[in-house]
């Protein structure tokens, strides 16, 4: 594998990695103020980004690269609400397909067509991840973020299973 495409990959991985810890982060705030359907929402969340890396880490070996784990920094523990959270959300998954793209791009510029094809998942995937986060944050917006509205949408966020 060439080396710049491991590299990319390698630091792909930990983004990955920080990803999911920064959304177990997330439903460990929501759980200590009460919203346990959303806390499962992140929970499924916090699996999805640990499989995400995972898809990487045995591609990498997969390809006889080395991985390169690397210390995941501290993630933010308080937001102000649950509306502050899937901003956030929504920020960081666009951060992270601006992330994915760029790695496309190095790996058609690397003409390394094995990679293009694996990250065509990847993109796929944070359009998803995107629409479901706007789709979350526009109800929690329309209720204001509270009210019987807001239980509801936590009791919906507790069936989520994947």
């Amino acid at each position: 594998m060439n080396k710049s495409i491991e590299k990319a990959l390698n630091k792909q991985l930990n983004t990955e990695m920080y990803s999911a810890y920064l959304y177990l982060s997330m439903s460990a705030y929501l759980s200590s103020i009460h919203l346990n359907g959303f806390a499962n929402w992140m929970k499924i969340q916090f699996q999805e980004e640990q499989d995400h890396a995972m898809k990487l880490f045995e591609y990498i070996l997969n390809r006889d690269g080395d991985v390169q784990l690397e210390p995941i920094n501290k993630v933010q523990t308080k937001w102000n609400g649950v509306i502050n959270i899937f901003e956030d959300v929504l920020a960081h998954e666009r951060t992270i397909t601006t992330s994915i793209n760029e790695l496309v791009n190095t790996a058609i510029d690397a003409k390394d067509h094995a990679t293009v094809n694996l990250l065509q998942w990847f993109v796929s995937e944070q359009v998803e991840e995107e629409a479901g986060v706007s789709e979350i944050l526009d109800q929690l917006k329309l209720i204001e973020g509270k009210g019987s509205g807001l239980f509801i949408l936590d009791r919906e966020a507790r069936t989520r299973t994947e």
